[in-house]
């Protein structure tokens, strides 16, 4: 019974839990190990391989279990939610951990090492003997941190960790310019403690000795949420690398077709209607960051109904939460390239709406305006793509396209007039995306990388 319950405490995620805590679990493992592998009159074949089959179904009950006795403090979708988990390791993330000293963030933060182990790594401020403060500029003793952390986005560690008070606007600018250049997308985390902003408490927690008021300082920054430029779905890496594959495959593939290249005066410039079209080569910018599916433009808390939509349960409760998006077409305008995003219903409690319209009359569905751009044209902001796609919606409406014309590799390739073109994929695509917010300056950068002339859509440096 010992050796198993130790095992038991060995693959719990509680931190400390005491060896007794899993007897319940041991037990039902005796038990089932018992009607799975002892010899009876029914079977004299003694253990077999597939008697076996108990004991990964036995191993998830102990992690389910061990999830649900986690401290409250530390209940988070990247810590105990399975898809979210394998969501995050196939992605590049930057945990940001925020808060006042002693409330809670090392803690935190050891609770995302221990359960992304390898995959892992954390920078904490406090190793570097950084002290914070209120602070006129930053101190330099930030550039070593800097420089560790951007050796690790180098080599593309999936989950990187910052454990810091990050009370600075500043700072967390510094942060966010990383993460847009090495393709992070960013997560906020905050310590979930009782105390994490009672500064008498906090006075005999934090190792620095600051005092109350040292602590009270700091405070009015960090109780306000710090709202991003855009909340939205944000693709893992490889769920990102397959998009963008399949959409330059479609371009391709359409730029081929004689009866794209008969309707090709649309894209061309018209001093110049002979010049040879690249499609590839036309949708020279994307936004920065991971591909994503913008659900609300906040602007940092300045756009109208910014706060209302942050302060919503729902938006609280998915942050940090792996969501599996359908992609159901693929489009293209002289303005932009993108891919249709059907959404589901409990997508769609996380669908501003306001947005589904460009004139004030319009009556579209909740989510028509639901895409990820994938590159848009000279001059054209990313912003155009949402704005195209419900377009194509009120021309399906009204009934003004051409017939299906022609199949081509992903499905049924349909042309709406005036250089518009979706293809309606005949097996839709599913990515894994997390729910959160870009950060960022929002500057877009080029879709071509800077060794792979002519392949659209590669990550590359923001500009």
């Amino acid at each position: 019974m010992q050796p198993l319950l130790r095992a038991a405490r060995y693959l719990c995620k509680v931190p400390n839990c005491m060896l007794n805590s899993h007897a319940k679990i041991v037990t039902a493992f005796i038990l089932e190990a018992e009607r799975a592998c002892w010899r009876s009159p029914d079977n004299n074949r003694g253990v077999t391989r597939k008697s076996h089959t108990f004991l990964p179904k036995i191993f998830r009950k102990m992690s389910t279990q061990s999830s649900k006795e986690r401290p409250e403090n530390l209940q988070f979708p990247f810590l105990d939610d399975d898809t979210t988990m394998s969501t995050v390791k196939e992605s590049k993330t930057l945990f940001i951990i925020r808060g006042l000293p002693g409330s809670g963030k090392s803690t935190l933060a050891q609770a995302i090492q221990d359960q992304y182990k390898d995959a892992c790594k954390v920078i904490s401020a406090d190793t570097y003997k950084i002290t914070p403060a209120i602070r006129s500029s930053i101190p330099e003793d930030y550039s070593k941190l800097d420089e560790d952390l951007v050796d690790y986005c180098k080599r593309d560690i999936s989950v990187v960790v910052v454990d810091d008070t990050h009370h600075e606007r500043e700072r967390l600018d510094q942060l966010f310019d990383i993460a847009d250049k090495y393709q992070y997308k960013v997560l906020f985390v905050e310590p979930k403690t009782p105390w994490k902003m009672d500064c008498l408490q906090l006075k005999d927690k934090n190792q620095w000795k600051l005092s109350v008021e040292d602590l009270k300082k700091m405070k009015p920054s960090l109780e306000k949420d710090f709202l991003p430029l855009y909340y939205g779905w944000f693709l893992s890496k490889k769920s990102s690398e397959n998009l963008r594959k399949t959409g330059k495959a479609f371009l391709d593939e359409l730029g081929s077709l004689k009866v794209f290249k008969k309707e090709s005066k649309y894209f061309l410039p018209a001093e110049d209607p002979k010049v040879k079209l690249d499609l590839t080569s036309y949708f020279v910018k994307r936004p920065p960051s991971v591909l994503h599916c913008t659900t609300k433009f906040t602007d940092f808390g300045k756009a109208m109904g910014a706060d209302e939509y942050a302060q919503q349960e729902v938006v609280k409760a998915s942050y940090g939460k792996a969501f599996t998006l359908t992609i159901s077409a693929l489009f293209l305008t002289t303005k932009t390239a993108g891919a249709r995003v059907e959404l589901s219903e409990q997508e769609l409690l996380l669908w501003p709406g306001d947005v589904d319209k460009i004139l004030p009359t319009d009556n579209l569905p909740k989510g028509s305006r639901a895409h990820i751009t994938l590159g848009c044209a000279s001059g054209i902001e990313p912003v155009q793509t949402g704005i195209d796609l419900l377009e194509f919606v009120k021309l399906e409406k009204a009934g003004t396209k051409d017939d299906e014309i022609e199949e081509i590799g992903g499905g049924k390739l349909q042309y709406f007039g005036n250089g518009m073109w979706m293809l309606l994929l005949s097996k839709k695509i599913e990515v894994k995306a997390i729910f959160s917010g870009y950060y960022g300056k929002g500057k877009l950068v080029p879709t071509q990388g800077s060794n792979k002339r002519g392949s659209a859509f590669n990550p590359c440096t923001i500009i």
